[in-house]
């Protein structure tokens, strides 16, 4: 009966900490779509929100942090228990890093908005279709990790290729306006960042995905082909 009751307890700790990590994925999906409406309206009240709650972001990895130390030490889990555990920390950390990036195109977001004068010749807009990619892939991977659904982060990693083509492109185009004007070198290179940072969410979901799978099926796919992956599950 006891056995039971210390099962039961770890279990209510483990769903805690899920809804906890969850909680910091709803936090970070609102700094990116701050950060998303920042760049798609050079908005700087937008843009300094991102950034101000990076601080709310931080605090609440440390915590899960600390908590997940608790309850290692305190139950010595084994199994699927600990990989859970581990994806949980691993998930945190991903989640944080996303929240970065964020703060890092509302960062540039203000920068080009000092550099107004030519950024306007640049097409910014077209990193829209990025950013709702990467947006969506976030959100996509969020729910594959509440319901531990290894389809569903499967899907998540076969979609990273087209992030991976959109910012190539964007890239080749960046570097034709600047050959053909210099002046947008500045404002180009902040777009870049932006580019990079926006490419940089859609990996840190990929690296979700991938732990995802590791909870489920205790195979280790980091850096591993679409094959070998799916192999995997079978």
């Amino acid at each position: 009966m006891a056995d039971k009751h210390l099962s039961t307890q770890f279990d209510s700790e483990l769903s805690s900490l899920s809804s906890r990590v969850m909680e910091l994925g709803g936090l970070v999906e609102s700094q990116i779509r701050q950060a998303i409406y920042a760049l798609a309206h050079f908005n700087e009240d937008a843009a300094r929100e991102v950034v101000e709650t990076e601080t709310r972001v931080n605090a609440m990895e440390v915590e899960i942090d600390r908590d997940l130390s608790s309850v290692i030490a305190r139950r010595q889990p084994t199994a699927r228990d600990l990989r859970l555990l581990m994806a949980i920390s691993k998930t945190t950390q991903n989640l944080e890093r996303v929240g970065d990036e964020a703060e890092r195109i509302a960062r540039m977001v203000r920068s080009i908005i000092e550099k107004s004068g030519t950024v306007r010749a640049l097409p910014a807009g077209e990193l829209n279709v990025a950013a709702d990619l990467a947006s969506a892939q976030l959100r996509k991977v969020l729910d594959a990790f509440a319901r531990l659904d290894v389809q569903a982060a499967v899907a998540v990693l076969k979609e990273d290729d087209l992030l991976d083509r959109e910012f190539d492109g964007f890239v080749r185009k960046l570097i034709t306006y600047m050959m053909e004007d210099p002046r947008t070198i500045s404002s180009s290179l902040d777009l870049l960042f932006v580019a990079k940072a926006i490419e940089r969410i859609g990996d840190h979901a990929k690296n979700i995905a991938e732990f995802i799978i590791y909870v489920v099926k205790g195979a280790d796919v980091r850096h591993s082909p679409m094959e070998t992956i799916e192999s995997a599950l079978k």
